[in-house]
């Protein structure tokens, strides 16, 4: 194999860190695209939330609808909270807790 040259060595150190700055930029795009999920679906669930608690309020004949919105909240907090747990494994940091 050839000696390479100054040149060379440039280009190829220059093309290297082409390849890490785009595969950096691919991972964050993922993981804010994540985070977005989680928070569309947290909020979701604090949706179906609101509707439980007025269904509740309601008269004993809503009853069913109530079930069937605590049911719909349950279902989407889980969604978040399954989100949420997909961006840290992805980012490799955990999300700060809130105090």
């Amino acid at each position: 194999m050839a000696t390479r040259t100054k040149a060379d060595r440039s280009a190829a150190a220059k093309k290297g860190a082409a390849t890490r700055k785009r595969n950096q930029q691919r991972a964050s795009s993922q993981a804010g695209g994540k985070r977005a999920a989680s928070t569309r679906q947290g909020r979701a669930a604090a949706g179906a939330a609101g509707d439980a608690k007025s269904a509740a309020k309601g008269a004993a004949k809503t009853a069913g609808k109530a079930a069937k919105a605590a049911g719909s909240a349950a279902k989407e907090a889980g969604k978040s909270v399954a989100s949420r747990a997909g961006v840290a494994k992805a980012t490799g940091k955990p999300r700060a807790k809130k105090r």
